[in-house]
């Protein structure tokens, strides 16, 4: 007995002494670059998802034109189009009030083609009004079809592969491209990029809302999180929690850049609306930028609480402060004939939206701006 007690304790004694010559774990080594060498073959259905937004929102702004009647059937057609569709994509809830009878893309087709449109307590179908197609509500439906779906269609998808928790160097590829960058991170969606490099959808959005010489910007942020997570990914499952820590705060920088995008849509409101006799065309101008601020909000509607940081209750105080309530008939054109009663709304949206996402006084005043064109990149 005393002997196997001996050796026991001479086996653990062997063991610790092992333990303490294990070396550390070493410091994640995270590039200053994004290594792009397999990223269009690992994120083609990722492209053609965006290439099928694109499409789809092409269709619905020949609507722009007040003789052109867009057919809902082209719409759904193209909506239903691709493998994965952008209907098999989408959650469900949004895809509900995308289709159907009296669905948003119904609601487009209807106010198609019926010549102009007065702001005014609703009659007809609606109409054009300073180049941009409304119902008869004031309401934009090409927005809630088109940035309603980068968050219920772009940012869900993005889940849908994170959740999948199949993590390899293609993922990482593949959430770079739904977000809408490429490897470059050219921090400008604008035709002084190359299209091949250029960005698009989301990332566009937060490189208009990052201005180039702030290294704490939206754009750059997000930018050394996805270094960051391809890294962790390629250096293995000892980097799980440096892979995961990125994935978190990818969401939320992406989240935040919508966010501050609507912002951004109720500064232009306020602007436009605040001056004496705004012109038809500032009207629709206007009213257009109400339609940006409404889909981007309501895309993030019934997406899962803990993935995103708004919860639906704030995104129902939101929309309703934006006269376009999820489950009441909107009433939009009022911004345009009692923007003195209502253009405060849209104040109280920018407030919340700040509570919600901790911004900055300095970065609500700098999400005014669209940085790409103010600097000309």
């Amino acid at each position: 007995m005393i002997r196997i007690t001996y050796l026991f304790a001479f086996a653990l004694l062997v063991w610790a002494s092992c333990k303490k010559k294990e070396s550390p774990r070493p410091d994640l080594v995270i590039p200053s670059t994004y290594d792009g060498v397999n990223f269009d073959a690992n994120s083609s259905v990722q492209t053609n998802i965006l290439n099928q937004l694109a499409t789809l929102t092409q269709e619905a702004q020949k609507g722009r034109n007040p003789s052109v009647s867009v057919a809902k059937s082209a719409l759904d057609n193209l909506f239903n189009a691709g493998n994965p569709s952008l209907a098999n994509t989408i959650t469900p809830y949004y895809k509900g009030r995308l289709e159907g009878t009296g669905g948003w893309f119904d609601e487009l087709a209807k106010a198609s083609g019926q010549g102009s449109y007065t702001p005014a307590p609703p009659t007809g179908q609606g109409g054009v009004l300073g180049g941009y197609l409304f119902d008869e509500n004031g309401l934009e439906i090409e927005q809630l079809i088109e940035k309603g779906q980068f968050g219920a269609t772009l940012y869900k998808h993005a889940l849908d592969l994170i959740n999948a928790g199949n993590f390899t160097e293609a993922t990482a590829d593949q959430l770079v491209a739904i977000f809408g960058a490429t490897p470059n991170f050219s921090n400008s969606g604008s035709n002084n990029v190359p299209a091949n490099v250029r960005d698009r959808f989301a990332a566009n959005y937060a490189a208009r809302r990052s201005d180039i010489n702030d290294n704490n910007s939206l754009y750059v942020q997000i930018k050394k999180q996805f270094i960051k997570l391809q890294a962790a990914i390629k250096a293995g499952t000892a980097y799980n929690k440096e892979r995961d820590d990125a994935i978190a705060e990818i969401k939320l920088l992406w989240e935040k850049a919508i966010a501050a995008t609507a912002i951004n849509y109720c500064h232009s409101v306020i602007a436009t609306l605040s001056q004496t006799n705004p012109t038809d065309a500032q009207k629709g101008s206007a009213l257009h930028a109400l339609g940006e601020a409404i889909g981007f909000i309501h895309g993030f509607r019934t997406i899962p609480q803990n993935q995103k940081k708004i919860t639906d209750a704030q995104i129902d105080e939101i929309l309703t402060l934006f006269n376009a309530p999820y489950n009441a008939t909107p009433t939009c054109y009022l911004f345009v004939t009692d923007a003195v009663n209502q253009l405060p709304k849209l104040q109280q949206a920018i407030s919340k939206l700040q509570n919600i996402y901790g911004f900055t006084n300095a970065e609500i005043e700098s999400f005014k701006n669209n940085w790409v064109a103010l600097q000309g990149r």
